[in-house]
């Protein structure tokens, strides 16, 4: 199924994380990092591992992937992470913070890769402008690294951006990155305020224009609102439905009866169109 929403939960907060995993995200995301405070951060690690030692599975309360997102890569306890949690069964991907370098995917992926028997999936976080400046680089790093995202409370800080548009270029230039290396769209960065659905919804509508596909979440009240943008709207079916059956019919470009030309890159994009709709 293409996930269209990452739920994150601070992993401090164990409670949290149990009801995180049943609020209905494609993939919850336990947060190691910016989430957790400097003096929880062990126990946090300790709490994360021991509900990761069991099997997604063999866990009745596990029905998505979790992802962990592990402590800053230039920092002392990212290497704790990784060698507590790298192994664990219940882990289904690492989301890797503040990534500035191509080297830094391919070490981490070389690390883990072989301990996790080969499955483990990595995801970088571009928060900064270094990590911008070098996205496709980083985005085809290693056959380990997944996708690629950005984290934009940190870039906004870092390029001293004000308004919010002050971003789409840095957000077009990660989603192009991604598309270069043959990675999936990246998806949104948070919106920060969990009470503004009326503004989650129309910043979701800027990202599925620019190109991202479904967003991370910080509140269970923000997934159906993120869900609802990026799914295709009944009317982008039925188009999309037209175009494919044309398509069989008659191979090449062609009108349709109303006016429209389609030729193999719109038939394309119906065909992905429909298989989001039904979440393929």
């Amino acid at each position: 199924m293409t996930p269209l929403t990452w739920l994150y939960v601070p992993g401090d907060r164990p409670q949290v994380v149990a009801k995180a995993l049943t609020a209905g995200a494609d993939v919850v995301v336990i947060d190691l990092e910016d989430a957790v405070a400097p003096d929880r951060k062990a126990y946090a690690r300790d709490a994360t591992a021991e509900l990761l030692a069991e099997p997604q599975t063999q866990s009745p309360s596990r029905t998505q992937p979790v992802h962990v997102r592990i402590n800053a890569l230039d920092g002392p306890l990212a290497a704790a992470d990784l060698a507590a949690l790298a192994t664990l069964p219940g882990l289904t991907g690492l989301r890797l913070p503040k990534v500035t370098s191509p080297a830094q995917i391919t070490a981490i992926a070389e690390h883990t890769a072989p301990a996790a028997g080969g499955a483990l999936a990595l995801y970088a976080l571009l928060e900064t402008a270094l990590g911008v400046e070098r996205a496709y680089e980083i985005a085809a790093a290693h056959p380990s690294l997944r996708g690629i995202s950005l984290g934009e409370t940190d870039l906004r800080a870092d390029l001293g951006v004000r308004d919010d548009m002050g971003l789409d270029w840095s957000r077009s230039r990660v989603i192009v990155a991604a598309r270069a290396a043959s990675l999936p769209p990246p998806s949104q960065s948070v919106h920060p305020d969990i009470r503004d659905l009326e503004g989650l919804a129309a910043s979701c509508a800027h990202g599925r224009a620019l190109g991202f596909l479904g967003r991370a979440a910080i509140h269970p009240r923000q997934l159906p609102v993120i869900e609802q943008a990026y799914l295709p709207t009944a009317w982008e079916i039925e188009q999309a439905e037209t175009i494919v059956k044309a398509a069989a019919v008659e191979q090449g470009a062609q009108a349709l009866p109303d006016g429209r030309f389609i030729d193999a890159a719109v038939v394309a994009t119906a065909q992905r169109t429909l298989s989001l709709a039904h979440r393929i």
